[in-house]
């Protein structure tokens, strides 16, 4: 790190620091320096009009990155994750990326390239001594590494479903006949009076969406008209949008007052939840409850607070608690997640055949090799190089 001087204008200096990161001990792998100046918007142009002025060009979107992965100092994995990182808006979805951007994913491909490395070995062996009968044997033993890989790919797919919810989030609807107490629920959640609550049913006519955090996970509520029949035109134009927004639902939080026996109007309700992934919300426990139990349900007072906090953890625990854990890897690359797909679209190939023979079983662990490192980049191609870091902003 050096202290000096950069000239502006003639007899006006602006005193910095300078950092020079000497090759190959770099973000890029190249010689870098950095400039560290006082703040400011205007200071900062001038420094930056003065390095143009003196032979340099802007960098384009993502090429530092870039250069970093063509020198072999990133994967495209962690390339992609690092776009993950800068883009994320929840704890989730940045523990994620950062996982990767670590290289847990890159350490998983590259070993499991390894593996299919050494499976071709054995098939070439195999064709080198064709007279010991030995084909038999290694394609038993083929087959078997091959359901192996497809079973840790198959459980890495199934957790990163996921890892939507860590990227967009939990869409939450909540859904009940009327005045049951959706909107007191969906304020308790909240933390906040977002949503007006009186005795009048039909209040709320139309959806409201609301977001909040929870461990570092987004969960977005849908607050839903009352459904029940009415004559009134707004209110039914409010029931629909209710029922539309029941279809888009992750989960469903079906809201029944405890203190009441069940309605025809909730009977129907839970008609159009078949097939849905539903919470029983059990609300008004500070009344006497006359209403028989539900499969999956919860009690709770949104007049009291009471067990809100479960109900949070009730609604994570549906979709991301139950699948992972902390330390499980999880992908929220759509294009990981297809790559992999497709891997698993080529051991079922193998697996279809029963009389398959070793030079086709060859052919296909190739495809799945080169497959596979278009994840982390060892096989992938220019075009497709170019497309990702093109979606960096400009500077990284």
């Amino acid at each position: 790190m050096y202290f000096g001087r950069l000239e502006m204008e003639k007899d006006a200096f602006e005193e910095c620091l300078m950092v020079y990161f000497k090759a190959p001990f770099s973000y890029t792998g190249e010689d870098i320096v950095e400039f560290q100046i006082h703040g400011g918007i205007l200071l900062a142009q001038k420094v930056l009009e003065k390095c143009l002025d003196n032979g340099c060009r802007p960098a384009e979107a993502g090429e530092f990155s870039k250069r970093a992965f063509m020198n072999g100092k990133i994967t495209l994995d962690k390339a992609e994750a690092i776009i993950g990182e800068i883009n994320a808006e929840t704890e989730g979805e940045l523990n994620s990326s950062l996982k990767i951007t670590n290289g847990k994913l890159s350490e998983r491909i590259n070993k499991e390239q390894n593996e299919l490395t050494n499976l071709l070995a054995e098939i070439e062996v195999a064709f080198d001594y064709p007279e010991h009968d030995y084909e038999e044997i290694v394609k038993e033993k083929i087959l078997a590494r091959l359901n192996e890989i497809k079973t840790q790919n198959d459980k890495l797919i199934e957790d990163s479903k996921s890892g939507k919810y860590l990227k967009n989030g939990i869409n939450v609807a909540l859904v009940g006949r009327a005045n049951v107490g959706k909107s007191s629920i969906l304020n308790s959640l909240l933390g906040e009076e977002r949503a007006i609550v009186t005795e009048i049913e039909g209040t709320t006519r139309d959806n409201i969406t609301e977001s909040f955090f929870h461990k570092g996970v987004k969960i977005n509520l849908i607050d839903t008209a009352g459904i029940r029949k009415t004559e009134d035109t707004v209110e039914k134009l409010g029931i629909q949008r209710s029922l539309n927004s029941i279809k888009n639902a992750d989960i469903v939080l079906f809201i029944h007052d405890g203190s009441q026996n069940e309605s025809v109007e909730e009977e129907k309700i839970a008609q159009a939840l078949v097939g849905k992934n539903v919470i029983n919300v059990i609300n008004k426990t500070d009344k006497p409850r006359v209403l028989k139990t539900k499969d999956n349900e919860i009690e709770v007072s949104a007049l009291e607070e009471k067990n809100i906090s479960m109900l949070k953890d009730k609604i994570l625990n549906e979709v991301i608690t139950k699948n992972i854990s902390a330390d499980t890897l999880v992908l929220t690359n759509e294009r990981h997640i297809q790559i992999l797909e497709e891997c698993d679209d080529f051991i079922k190939e193998i697996f279809a055949n029963k009389n398959v023979s070793l030079d086709v079983i060859a052919m296909l662990i190739k495809k799945i090799w080169t497959k596979l490192g278009e994840i982390t980049g060892n096989t992938e191609n220019e075009d497709i190089i170019s497309l990702i870091f093109s979606k960096f902003c400009l500077g990284k």
